[in-house]
């Protein structure tokens, strides 16, 4: 019979993929409306009703206090490159290549982040984090190149424009992310309250994204009209992705070690492939999920190396 320690741990792997699940899942409720309202306007709607919903938790939580003036620069840095810069081309990778080569793509965001760290922090590579490494850009590749079945004629398998620019642009996403999270992190690692940052991140990308919809640039203008139902699908996605997803993360976190949270949070390309099985009713190539299961291996070697 399971102990109570025991039983503490399954919640937090529990927690740990129900994270995963739910980023896959608002992978795949992005899609369409960040098609149908381009990336700029479909994140602005999606950063602006997440953040409404953080600062009311906070608010209700009280958990504003504590932060030096440095700490909120410091966070809306952060906001600005990971949260205005790293969603905004997310979802224009999303938009180009569908939910299943966007998250692949985005995997990378792990060796790019010891990258940056090598570079920025100092810090050296042991040879299993360059293994891990070659592992996800390997396993990328294969997904990319031979992941399609001639059968699957689905929306989401379709690439708009040419594929190298939304590889490149899924690659700003994940170098956006990885930067993000190193300007954060050595706040996060002084014990700063992760509710409250995450609302200040947030809240900076949001007021960004409304700006550039007040100058007369295109580019922040919506390309069809606000609908209801893109309305709820854009406020559905930041509730899945950032209020239930970050949510269930630290509740993993409370439950089981770091490590293990990041491991399997990390298995999104893999969970992915299922979720688009079941909604589409076309089965992705088996090469498709050789290639998530050969990334998601190489990120949990780069975690835990």
């Amino acid at each position: 019979m399971p102990s109570w320690g025991e039983n503490v741990e399954i919640i937090g792997l529990l927690a740990a993929l129900g994270t995963a699940l739910s980023w896959a899942t608002s992978s795949l409720v992005s899609t369409g409306p960040a098609r149908a309202l381009g990336s700029f306007a479909f994140n602005r709607i999606r950063q602006i009703s997440v953040f409404i919903m953080l600062a009311a938790l906070v608010t209700i939580l009280g958990r504003w206090q504590g932060f030096a003036r440095e700490d909120v620069l410091l966070m809306v840095a952060s906001g600005l490159v990971g949260i205005f810069l790293g969603d905004t081309a997310l979802f224009a990778t999303l938009a180009r290549l569908g939910p299943r080569r966007t998250q692949l793509v985005f995997s990378s965001h792990a060796p790019i982040t010891v990258i940056l760290g090598v570079l920025f922090l100092g810090e050296r590579v042991s040879i299993y984090t360059g293994l891990g490494s070659m592992m996800v850009v390997l396993g990328i590749w294969i997904a990319i190149v031979y992941g399609k079945r001639r059968a699957q004629l689905h929306t989401w398998e379709q690439v708009r424009g040419p594929l190298w620019v939304g590889v490149a642009i899924g690659l700003i996403a994940a170098s956006g992310q990885a930067t993000g999270v190193l300007i954060a992190k050595p706040l996060m690692n002084a014990g700063v309250d992760p509710i409250a940052a995450a609302a200040l991140r947030v809240g900076a990308a949001g007021f960004c994204l409304t700006a550039i919809r007040a100058w007369p640039l295109k580019i922040g203008v919506a390309k069809s009209p606000y609908t209801p139902r893109l309305l709820g699908l854009a406020v559905l996605s930041g509730f899945l992705g950032m209020g239930l997803g970050m949510s269930l993360y630290m509740i993993g976190l409370a439950h089981t070690s770091a490590g293990n949270v990041a491991v399997l949070s990390s298995t999104v390309p893999v969970l992915t492939l299922p979720l688009m099985w079941i909604t589409t009713r076309e089965r992705p190539a088996l090469l498709a999920f050789v290639g998530a299961f050969c990334a998601f291996c190489g990120t949990a070697i780069i975690i835990l190396s």
